[in-house]
């Protein structure tokens, strides 16, 4: 899944090799440690927040099919 964010969020961003994703795994849960560089934040979090919720709901989607929970903390 750490693949699949990292594909989702290079193709938004303007400066794709400062992504990076830590993963920290838990017994039923993962959380995912999203960075992004310098200005790219927003483009992320999208207008209203749209694109950080769909990057999150597609996440939950293939983690529940795992029977694993996840977190998603994007900071620049």
């Amino acid at each position: 899944m750490k693949e699949l964010i990292e594909y989702i969020v290079k193709a938004l961003v303007d400066n794709p090799d400062k992504v990076n994703i830590q993963e920290i795994a838990g017994e039923k849960s993962i959380i995912y440690e999203l960075r992004v560089g310098e200005g790219d934040l927003g483009k992320v979090i999208g207008k209203e927040g749209r694109t950080a919720k769909a990057i999150r709901t597609i996440i939950t989607a293939a983690a529940m099919k795992q029977g694993k929970r996840t977190v998603i903390e994007i900071i620049e």
